[in-house]
């Protein structure tokens, strides 16, 4: 597949079925990588999902009409971590990695949230090396381990926890790395 044709958009509210679909699949074939859990929102109505898009800006890659790839954002709302956004909810199918649709997808969440946010934060399983090359290629920085962040049939699973500055200068995580 070629990265020239994928297109990245923000979903609408009347799209809650077809990001429904691609979320479930991801919590299905993937579900060491996400903290909800298959079994919780298979059940849940459309309606669910509709406002989920509505409530946290969702961002989707397409190729023609078919999503392969989706990622969020969510901006916190108290009055001392406002200045604080989430990038959550990545997934790419198979058939579409290592075509730079991740990137895209990151991109798409980072140029939102530097309208919204001055700091970006993620968390990622430990073992996903490839996500966690993405992310450091983008900027974002290690700055802890959560561990056993999540426990999946028996098996915990450590979270690295990275954030990018979207200040002009980016130097509020710079020193802090040092």
């Amino acid at each position: 597949m070629e990265n020239s044709q994928i297109q990245i958009r923000r979903l609408a509210p009347s799209e809650g079925d077809a990001y429904r679909e691609i979320r479930l699949e991801a919590l299905r074939l993937n579900p060491e990588a996400f903290g909800s859990a298959f079994e919780a929102e298979s059940v849940r109505p459309l309606e669910h999902f509709s406002e989920r898009v509505t409530q946290c800006p969702v961002f989707a890659a397409f190729r023609d009409a078919e999503i392969v790839g989706m990622a969020g954002f969510w901006g916190r709302e108290g009055a001392k971590d406002a200045h604080k956004g989430y990038l959550w909810g990545m997934y790419v199918r198979a058939d579409a990695r290592n075509a730079g649709v991740g990137r895209k997808l990151a991109d798409a969440v980072i140029d939102y949230a530097r309208q919204h946010v001055e700091l970006l934060q993620l968390n990622v399983v430990s073992e996903n090396e490839a996500a966690r090359r993405l992310y450091a290629s983008l900027g974002f920085v290690e700055y802890g381990i959560e561990r056993k962040a999540l426990k999946q049939h028996g098996r915990y699973y450590d979270d690295v926890l990275m954030a990018k500055d979207l200040t002009a200068d980016g130097t509020n995580l710079k020193a802090d790395a040092e």
